[in-house]
């Protein structure tokens, strides 16, 4: 049946089915027929549905299509659905009673999209693959719109999966032997296992760098690395059909060499995401970038501070020395602001993607290096790091003036358009185009001399792609044609004419045309050409400025906000005077922020109890003690009159309440699975932020448990660690312990009333105020009352020695039962 279905296919479906059987089931075809991408079969039921255009039937075949033209906006919802898409396009001239020769071009993947309208650029495009070789778990990242390729190795999945949510793959490729269990670590695409062969994997890296060894690149000993590594080469160029020569170098992330934030905190801490928008994160708080390279190198720089106190400090050197010559700093960033995104710009290029605009933005770009060259010299002499990055960015005279005298000004968007190569670059271009322009006016001198010699005034000369050039008279006037006329079309009110003199300049103009958008085609493949052989330069010279761009935006910021150089060190001390939230300071409108000192110590005051009611500030406090410490480490002036930050190896931030539907997990669950991930993995050096431990059970329950991780981070760990808490008991651990100090949040009672005055004082909170916050968020006024009374009854009755003694009473309002514990401390 199949065999005979296939016998009655016109050639093109049989080249059709031909293509669609060489792809993944999954991935869509959009062939190429003409101006429009047709999908046939179930590849168009499916499109349909995501796409909203009609599906139709042609001899019992489903279908669909949309324009050429539009075809970028329908791939992104398909993308976005979680579909790749295959291009087939059209390979040879289409010609009458011919069939068009087309191949696949390429696979679209979320991972591997370029296209410049489908990309957020302040933010990397990963495409990941994870497996585990032995105990170990390996990660490679590639980022095919700049040609970063990283590699990384962990000793755990919890390690791995952090690690994920801080570089948020847009795609994720897993051998499929091991898609059952890493699977749940994310969601994978299963892939051929041979690729993770590590010792496979090893022959495609080797293969593709064109090396003997990996060592170069320091990847001895990271088998599970590598392996991930060879395997997204193998999918890039053998199921995506991409080029990856631009993919020049593999830079290992060595997680001992930052601080790790797990995934809770990140979230905690709203890095770089929040339920209420960018601009509430510490990213929209620093992003002063000028380049999309530096919006995206300032990200990772947050997601991954630094734990290498040289490398810190050169970063603050820098920022000093730019604070010192504001003028020096505008004028760069100024020059910066003129410089495109030269990785994905060259990205494209070396991908055979790139158009006229690219070649253009490049050449614009990079003519902006020798001014900014020239202003961080003025402070390289006294920085280490000012005068690393000026020896990493090129100057690239040769290639700006070869640019500027080929491409024009404003270049069409499509190479196919012409118009891309200015006059007086190529003699032969210069030739075609001028026997194309004098063609044409000849054509319109034609127009004019016949209109006279046949007296016809409403003669004209026309062209369509059908016909090229022709005469057209009115059938008013056809009694006027002279017999050297030769009638080529009858329509209802007019007659078309050719003559042997129109059609040889028609011959000249034409073929002028064509061989001068071909001249421009060649011309513009040896540009681009020319550009990939500075890759290596142009990829490290915009590393360079991404990282200029990245210190002078943050040296912008602390200029504005009278941000301060914090004293770094290997102790483990942290001091902060007057320290501030750095996103709540710029974005807080209802009231001034309040600042705060904050003093830790390793013998007496590693664990700082923190009390007081809600919304007096607990959490912001705490968490602005984490974000000081972070902007700290990435090399960033911080919000306070003075800080001594000694260097943490992790952030640990558990605050707030929430659950994990998808995992069957309990809000309390999940604080117990949080707490225990920071148990496990802190040290002496980390730095552990904690928010109500406890809450999500029982009273004696809860304080059991806080109790105990208070004292196990003490005791045990001694890491410094902020623990507010309503558990107000937990103030007697410094009755025992000697780096125990207790903290409150200041307020004033006035008229039954509470003032939040968001001051951070030595001492206990007497009471948590709890009722008081449920008036203001405006619970009823007999609901307030009542709770009043209970109050009393509460505190009354845990006061007296014999309270345990009693009966309980009958739950009435006016008799309500007599506690078993003591509560009043509680709420």
């Amino acid at each position: 049946m199949a065999a005979n279905k296939e016998k009655k296919l016109t050639p093109m479906m049989a080249q059709y089915v031909s293509m669609r059987r060489s792809l993944p089931e999954d991935v869509i075809l959009f062939f190429r027929l003409g101006d429009f991408y047709e999908l046939f079969f179930e590849d168009a039921k499916r499109a349909a549905s995501v796409l909203n255009v009609a599906l139709t039937k042609r001899h019992d075949v489903p279908m669909c299509g949309v324009p050429h033209h539009a075809a970028q906006g329908y791939i992104a919802k398909l993308i976005k659905a979680g579909i790749r898409v295959a291009i087939g396009e059209q390979t040879s001239t289409p010609v009458p009673g011919k069939l068009v020769e087309r191949e696949i071009s390429q696979i679209i993947s979320a991972g591997t999209v370029d296209d410049i309208n489908l990309l957020d650029d302040t933010r990397h495009n990963y495409l990941a693959a994870i497996c585990q070789v032995g105990k170990k778990w390996g990660l490679a990242c590639a980022d095919h719109t700049t040609g970063e390729f990283s590699v990384a190795e962990f000793p755990d999945r919890a390690q791995l999966e952090d690690e994920l949510k801080r570089l948020s793959p847009s795609e994720i490729i897993v051998p499929d032997d091991q898609a059952d269990s890493l699977g749940r670590v994310a969601s994978c695409l299963p892939y051929d296992s041979y690729a993770f062969i590590p010792d496979s994997a090893l022959i495609t890296l080797r293969d593709h760098f064109k090396v003997q060894s990996l060592a170069g690149f320091g990847c001895d000993g990271l088998t599970a690395a590598t392996a991930a590594a060879g395997a997204i080469l193998h999918y890039l160029v053998h199921q995506l059909r991409r080029s990856c020569d631009h993919l020049r170098g593999l830079s290992v992330r060595n997680p001992s060499s930052h601080v790790l934030i797990d995934a809770a905190s990140q979230n905690n801490l709203d890095l770089v995401e929040s339920r209420t928008g960018k601009k509430h994160t510490l990213l929209g708080a620093l992003d002063r970038t000028s380049t999309p390279m530096g919006a995206r190198k300032l990200r990772d720089w947050i997601l991954h501070p630094l734990r290498d106190l040289e490398e810190i400090t050169a970063r603050h050197d820098l920022l000093e020395a730019f604070l010192a010559q504001p003028y020096l700093l505008s004028q760069c960033r100024d020059t910066l602001k003129k410089i495109r995104d030269i990785e994905r710009t060259t990205g494209r290029l070396s991908q055979g993607s790139g158009n006229p605009r690219d070649l253009q933005s490049l050449g614009l770009s990079l003519a902006q290096i020798p001014t900014l060259k020239e202003d961080l010299t003025a402070v390289a002499a006294n920085t280490e790091l000012a005068a690393r990055l000026l020896s990493k960015i090129e100057t690239f005279d040769d290639l700006v003036d070869l640019l500027e005298r080929a491409i024009v000004d404003e270049p069409p968007a499509k190479l196919t358009d012409g118009g891309i190569i200015r006059d007086g670059y190529n003699d032969a271009l210069d030739e075609f185009r001028s026997a194309s322009r004098d063609g044409k006016k000849w054509i319109a001198q034609l127009q004019e001399s016949e209109r006279q010699r046949t007296g016809i005034d409403t003669l004209k000369i026309k062209f369509n792609n059908v016909f090229g050039y022709f005469i057209e008279v009115t059938k008013a006037k056809a009694g006027l044609v002279p017999e050297d006329y030769t009638r080529k079309q009858t329509m209802a009110n007019a007659e078309r004419f050719i003559t042997p003199e129109l059609k040889e300049v028609e011959n000249k103009v034409l073929g002028a045309e064509e061989r001068s958008k071909q001249l421009e085609i060649d011309e513009f493949a040896k540009l681009r050409a020319q550009v990939c052989e500075h890759l290596d330069e142009l990829q490290s010279t915009a590393d360079a400025l991404a990282t200029l761009d990245v210190l002078l935006g943050l040296t912008e910021t602390a200029q504005l906000y009278s941000h301060t150089r914090p004293a770094i060190d290997q102790s483990n001390k942290l001091e902060i005077v007057e320290g501030r939230h750095p996103v709540l300071e710029q974005t807080l409108v209802e009231e001034k922020f309040v600042p705060n000192d904050t003093l830790m110590e390793p013998k007496d005051a590693r664990l700082l109890i923190l009390t007081g009611p809600n919304m007096a500030g607990k959490s912001t406090y705490i968490r602005q003690v984490a974000l000081i410490t972070l902007m700290a480490q990435i090399g960033a002036y911080v919000p306070a009159e003075s800080a001594h930050i000694g260097i943490v190896d992790r952030i640990f931030c558990r605050v707030g309440a929430s659950d994990d539907l998808a995992r069957g997990q309990s809000t309390f669950m999940v604080e117990m699975n949080e707490t225990s991930l920071i148990i496990n993995n802190a040290t002496e050096n980390s730095l552990v932020i904690l928010d109500e431990i406890g809450r999500g059970t029982a009273t004696f329950d809860g304080l059991s448990i806080a109790w105990s991780v208070a004292e196990h981070l003490h005791d045990e760990i001694k890491a410094r660690t902020l623990f507010a808490t309503h558990y107000h008991e937990l103030t007697d651990l410094s009755n025992t312990r000697n780096g125990v100090e207790n903290y409150n949040v200041a307020v004033r009672e006035w008229n039954d009333d509470i003032i939040f005055l968001r001051k951070i004082l030595p001492g206990t909170a007497d009471k948590s105020y709890g009722i008081q916050v449920a008036k203001l968020a405006g619970l009823p006024a007999s609901i307030v009352n009542r709770a009043k009374d209970i109050l009393s009854h509460l505190e009354m009755n845990s006061s007296k020695p014999e309270a345990k003694k009693k009966p309980k009473a009958k739950n009435t309002r006016a008799n309500m039962p007599v506690a078993d514990s003591p509560q009043m401390d509680l709420f």
